[in-house]
This record gives C-alpha cells, sequence and structure tokens, in this order.
C-alpha cells in the first residue's frame, strides 16, 4: 500500500501541500485530479524521489517498482519493439547474460527465472502494446529516430506500460494519443493489475478505467472510492452537509455571542455568560466548501444564417504537391452540423480539417463552398503562433482597431482572461490560457463553421465542461477532431472515418467504433443478402441517431434546468435558516417558503421527466 503522510511542500510562497495525507490500496487504479497549477505533477515528482519534501513521507513497500514516461523521448538507432523490450530491466539483464555465461548452474538459474517472469513470450506483449498505441508491424521494425517527436512519446508510453512496475504513474497519457490510441488505452487500464495512478482531465477514462479518485484540493489529499461520476456526486453531497453544518453553527455562534452582549453586564446571568464564551472559543469554524469559479468559453453567432450546403464535395481529392493524402471525397456540410472526425493521426485529419476550413486548395474534383462561409480554425500548433511577449489586450486590440480600451477589455474578458490576466503577456500564461485567446481569436467574427482540432490538450476537466457548454449552445456547424469521448459524445450527432486515402460516414455510435479499435473489422460475409443488410444495417443505425438527437438535447436542458433549481432551493434554504428570519419579516418568510415549495415541486417535474427521457434513450440505443 502506498502513504501519504503529512506531506508539506511548497513552490516560493505557494503551500502546495498542507500536511497532505492518503493512503492507496494495492492494486487500486487511481485517478489524481485536481484545477491546473493544484501540484499534481509535483506530487509524481515527490513520489519518484525526484524532489524532497518540507516534512511528511511518502512510503511504499520493499522492492516496489515505480514506473513513469520518460521525460525525454527515444529517438536512437534501436527499432521500436527493441525499445519497449529494453524497458524490461531484469528481462533484458538476464538475456544478455545467458548469452554469455559459462556456468551450467547459472544458466539453468536464469532460465528458470526467465520463465518465471514470461519473458519469452515478451516480444509479443510489446507488439500488442505498440500496435494498441498505433504503430503497425512495418513501423515496429523501423528505428525510433525516424519518428516524430509526438511519435516517440507514444513509444516511451508503450515502454512504461510494458515494463509493468509495481506502482505506475501516467500524467496526462492521452495528450501524446489519437482517439483510438486513447479507447486502447481505457480498456488496457481498466486490466492492469498493480497499482496505478493517472493524472488526467479525460472524464470517460476516469470513469471507465479507474476505481478510486484521489482529489488534490487546497493541498489537501482526499481518496474517494468510485469512479469519475461517483466522486463528483459524492463531493457535492458532501459540499451540501458542510454548507448546512456551518449554516447551523454560524446560527449557534450568533445566538450564543447575543446571550452574550446581552447579560455581560448582568452579575446573575455573567457565569452563564462566561459559559457560552468558552463554548464560543471552543468552536472549530467549519470551512467553507466550495468550487472555484470556472470562466466560460465564448463563441460568437454568426452575424447571418447561410443557405445548406456551406460545403459539398464530388470527386474532391486533397493533399501536398503531387502526394495525394486523400481522394473520392463525395460530402457535404450543413450550417447545422456538428460532426466528429475519427481516424488514426497521420491518417489525414488534418489535411481534410485544412481542405474544409479553405487552407488547402482540392487537387481533384469539385468543391463548393458558400460565398459567404466564414471558418474559424483552431489546432494546437496555432498557440505557438501568439506573439510570446504580447498580452492578450493587445491581440485582441489588434482585431479591433480604433475600439475603446474598455471594449476591447471587455472582449478579452469574455474570452476568459479578464483583469490583470488581459495584461500578462502571452508567455507568461498557462496553456489553456493560451487555449482560451487562441480560440477566442479564431472565432472573433462570429464564423458560420467551426473547425476544433484537439481543443481539450489544455483544460482541465471543468473548463472542458466549459468548453462543451460553449460548443452546444454555438449555433453554427462544428467540426472536432479529438481524443476526449465525453466531449465528443455531448457534442455531434456525425461521425466521419477519416482512414484508407478517404473520408466517409461512420455508421455507428463510438461504442461501435470501440468495438471495432479493439477487435478489428467484422469479416466480410460472403453470402449475397450482405450488401444489403449491411445497407439496411447502415439506413437503420442513421435513423436511430436522427431519432435520438432531439432527446439528448432535451437531456441537456434538462440537466441544466435541475442544476438551476437545485441551486435556487440551496440559496432558499440558507435564508430560512438564518434564525430571525421569521421574527423580523413573516410577510418574506412566508414567501421564501412558497418559493421553495413552487421550486421543490418544479425540481420533481424536471427530474421525473429526466428518468422518462434517459429510458427512451436507452431504449432506443439497445
Amino acid at each position: 500500500m502506498l502513504h501519504i503522510n503529512d506531506l508539506t511542500y511548497r513552490l516560493g510562497p505557494r503551500v502546495l501541500f498542507d500536511k497532505a495525507s492518503a493512503a492507496v490500496p494495492d492494486g487500486a487504479r487511481v485517478g489524481l485530479v485536481g484545477r491546473n497549477g493544484a501540484g499534481k505533477s509535483t506530487l509524481f515528482r515527490l513520489l519518484l524521489g525526484d524532489i524532497a519534501s518540507e516534512s511528511g513521507s511518502v512510503s511504499l513497500p520493499r522492492h516496489r517498482r515505480i514506473g513513469a514516461v520518460a521525460q525525454e523521448a527515444p529517438g536512437g538507432p534501436e527499432t521500436l519493439l527493441e525499445v519497449v523490450l529494453a524497458a524490461d530491466t531484469e528481462r533484458a539483464a538476464l538475456m544478455a547474460e545467458a548469452e554469455t555465461t559459462g556456468d551450467p548452474m547459472r544458466r539453468a538459474d536464469i532460465e528458470t527465472r526467465l520463465i518465471d517472469i514470461d519473458a519469452h513470450s515478451a516480444p509479443a506483449r510489446a507488439a500488442s502494446i505498440l500496435h494498441g498505441l498505433g504503430f503497425d508491424a512495418a513501423a515496429q521494425t523501423r528505428p525510433c529516430a525516424s519518428f516524430s517527436g509526438g511519435w516517440r512519446m507514444r513509444v516511451a508510453l508503450a515502454a512504461v506500460l510494458f515494463s509493468e512496475p509495481d506502482l505506475l504513474l501516467l500524467d496526462e497519457p492521452t495528450n501524446y494519443l489519437d482517439i483510438e490510441g486513447t479507447l486502447w488505452l481505457y480498456d488496457f487500464l481498466g486490466r492492469y493489475r498493480h497499482t496505478a495512478i493517472v493524472i488526467s482531465h479525460d472524464r470517460e477514462l476516469l470513469d471507465e478505467a479507474v476505481d478510486h479518485i484521489l482529489h488534490l484540493d487546497r493541498g489537501k489529499l482526499t481518496l474517494y472510492r468510485g469512479g469519475y461520476t461517483a466522486f463528483d456526486r459524492q463531493r457535492r453531497e458532501k459540499m451540501a452537509l458542510q454548507a448546512a453544518a456551518r449554516g447551523k453553527q454560524e446560527a449557534e455562534r450568533k445566538h450564543l455571542m447575543a446571550f452574550v452582549d446581552r447579560f455581560r453586564a448582568k452579575a446573575s446571568k455573567a457565569r452563564q455568560a462566561q459559559s457560552r464564551l468558552k463554548r464560543l472559543e471552543k468552536m472549530e469554524p467549519i470551512a467553507a466548501m466550495t468550487d472555484e469559479e470556472v470562466l466560460p468559453f465564448n463563441l460568437p453567432a454568426p452575424p447571418r444564417a447561410l443557405a445548406p450546403p456551406l460545403i459539398a464535395m464530388e470527386g474532391v481529392a486533397a493533399g501536398y504537391g503531387d502526394r495525394t493524402v486523400l481522394r473520392g471525397l463525395n460530402l457535404s456540410l450543413s450550417p447545422d452540423d456538428r460532426v466528429a472526425l475519427l481516424g488514426q493521426n497521420g491518417n489525414g485529419k488534418s489535411t481534410f480539417a485544412k481542405l474544409l476550413a479553405g487552407r488547402l486548395a482540392p487537387l481533384a474534383g469539385t468543391l463548393t463552398r458558400s460565398s459567404k462561409l466564414s471558418v474559424a480554425y483552431f489546432a494546437q500548433h496555432q498557440l505557438d503562433e501568439l506573439t510570446p511577449g504580447a498580452t492578450p489586450f493587445q491581440h485582441v486590440a489588434e482585431l479591433m482597431p480604433g475600439a475603446p480600451e474598455a471594449k476591447i477589455r471587455a472582449r478579452a474578458a469574455q474570452m476568459g482572461l479578464p483583469g490583470q490576466k488581459g495584461d500578462t503577456p502571452v508567455s507568461a500564461l498557462s496553456g489553456g490560457e493560451r487555449a482560451r485567446l487562441t480560440m477566442g481569436l479564431a472565432a472573433f467574427e462570429g464564423p458560420h463553421l467551426l473547425i476544433l482540432d484537439e481543443p481539450t490538450n489544455h483544460l482541465d476537466i471543468d473548463s472542458r465542461q466549459a468548453l462543451m457548454e460553449a460548443i452546444n449552445d454555438y449555433p453554427g456547424a462544428v467540426i472536432l477532431v479529438s481524443h476526449d469521448r465525453f466531449l465528443v459524445e455531448a457534442c455531434v450527432e456525425r461521425l466521419w472515418l477519416v482512414a484508407e486515402g478517404t473520408v466517409r460516414t461512420f455508421d455507428g455510435d463510438l461504442d461501435d467504433y470501440r468495438k471495432l479499435v479493439l477487435t478489428g473489422p467484422a469479416p466480410e460475409r460472403s453470402n449475397t443478402t450482405s450488401g444489403g443488410e449491411q445497407a439496411d444495417r447502415r439506413r437503420q443505425t442513421a435513423e436511430r441517431r436522427q431519432a435520438l438527437a432531439p432527446l439528448r438535447k432535451r437531456l441537456d436542458v434538462l440537466e441544466t434546468r435541475i442544476g438551476k433549481l437545485s441551486a435556487a432551493i440551496e440559496k432558499v434554504d440558507t435564508a430560512l435558516a438564518t434564525p430571525d428570519t421569521f421574527a423580523r419579516n413573516p410577510a418574506k418568510a412566508a414567501e421564501l417558503s412558497k418559493m421553495r415549495a413552487d421550486a421543490a415541486q418544479a425540481l420533481a417535474t424536471a427530474e421525473d421527466e429526466w428518468l422518462t427521457v434517459s429510458s427512451e434513450i436507452e431504449a432506443a440505443s439497445a
């Protein structure tokens, strides 16, 4: 079991850990969550022994191996398979010794140990992990140096997964992956037989692949059983109980102080007053447990809608110079389409996004786009295109020549960079803040089409939720490339698969696609009716998805309404809990009581409808 005992660590004036303690059971798969900058990566460095704590300790049973993804991506002449196999240092050392030893007894001991650690199946296991992370058999035999940095980081991830440490530490592993690799990783971590701690803002991973959540908040660590959804529910329940207890304590404190102030000077009541003062001194204040405010994303609506289609393609090919990447594109995009692009990295998703954005001209075929079409394109590489020394205010001012300063600052604030953040150089902003700025600048004029290529890489869970809400409120068309399954399922209605040199509609949902990724495509049937059956299945799937779209939208509306009603009830309860509410203003108290009753009835109605709509979606999806 991993024990963290009274851990204290400071980073300059900031206290990242304030006597934090936690005990992680053996074999637990733990999601480490907390706001950006809370200290999650610092905790990993403390666990690895890279830095020392100010006080407290971290303890593991003896001889337990800790594994983490190497900071430096491998890049030598060794093949990918050789790099991954070398990660099991015991196996590598034994194999090397077996080749050189002349002692028959030692050779027998080595062979016995190699059998114990299942060393002879290691190449197959390593190849399976590499394949799951996107490397085919040919790629596995190529030297590491021939791959880009992002692909080499996948090799580093494959190496630590293959080594199967007793404590596996993964820091945002899906940032290196496409959605195919992410789906494979969900499955791998869900079956991992040792202890694993994963820093992630991917809600789907935190629900599917872990069984505990370790929450880092205000310097303290709290371990919750279950995935992220269970953690979120437990924490909100804890917040409600703590708020109620705090309100009750405040009421008691006011009552005691009123007695003391009234009778302190009277000799006959002095003893009782002193007794109450002692009670006040012994009261441990209950701290308010609140969520930090998350600024919303602002995606302006287009000034006027355009007639469909926004873009139509017939026999289009796309690529660079003489190299054709995609061909045979026959697709159209409507003004309210929400489409996610599936497909492994390197299959042409970015090429297709550039084609839609007008940054790449077609090599062949006919591509027709609306004459007044405005497109906003966000991709990770654009973060590097910001001017490091300039501030968000200066970036926004370039798009608003002659505008008053107050208007420019208001627009920067709408992007999530208010006040001092607006005057902070880009080089000093966090990755999430730079992403907000870049996205806000791209969508500044209110585009008809929004293309988002991995928009969540630098965002924490709450910011991803805010982005999801902004995309769902945005009335234009959306093309989304993301490894975040939660975002994809919440925001899109159609799936396009980029594979085998073309782009085509994927008939199914992400569960179907996950099965395809993990098991491979089903073999084609040889009977003459297979083509018709497949066409029927595609039609039925499309009809089912189309029928479910309004239900899912209604579910989102109901969830928002339930949240608002719950907040309103909590606010009224706080007002009614004030001791003198009824005495000072009976009419107001009666009005508050009626408001609470009306809100409670509306909440019950909304929750009943939510259950009904959820049941309809489940029945239709079955």
